[in-house]
């Protein structure tokens, strides 16, 4: 049995995680698809609606294959915190993460959730990418 946790903030995301996964899970596998938002005035109802149809996504797309929890995290917490701490919680055997092609200079600007995932854990990880390149 082997434990993903996904981390989705969109229905899009979701897909390509879940068509990564469709080869992987097997039988007694379990998946927590987890989306993220920092709350107060950094997250707007249409944010939690978003994240809310990312979850669904998933638990639609891969609950015949695989036990499935979703679970939507609304507080004073990075969503990189969020998911690390929750994938401590549920003993996570890989942590699963879309990407997207940025720019440099972006990626020193604005920071990113996946860089921090991937900085500030030691759990084993597959980074899939978002779009086509």
């Amino acid at each position: 049995m082997t434990t993903f946790v996904l981390a989705t903030n969109s229905v899009h995301t979701s897909a390509v995680l879940c068509d990564y996964l469709d080869d992987r899970l097997g039988e007694g596998d379990a998946v927590h698809a987890v989306n993220s938002h920092r709350g107060g005035d950094d997250t707007s109802a249409e944010d939690i609606r978003d994240g809310e149809d990312a979850l669904n996504a998933v638990a639609s797309r891969l609950s015949g294959v695989a036990d499935v929890e979703t679970h939507q995290f609304v507080r004073e917490q990075s969503p990189a915190e969020d998911v690390l701490e929750y994938a401590d919680e549920v003993d996570a055997d890989e942590i699963v993460i879309g990407i997207r092609k940025r720019n440099p200079t972006s990626k020193v600007v604005f920071g990113s959730v996946a860089q921090d995932i991937l900085l500030h854990s030691n759990r084993p990880m597959a980074v899939v990418p978002r779009e086509q390149v």
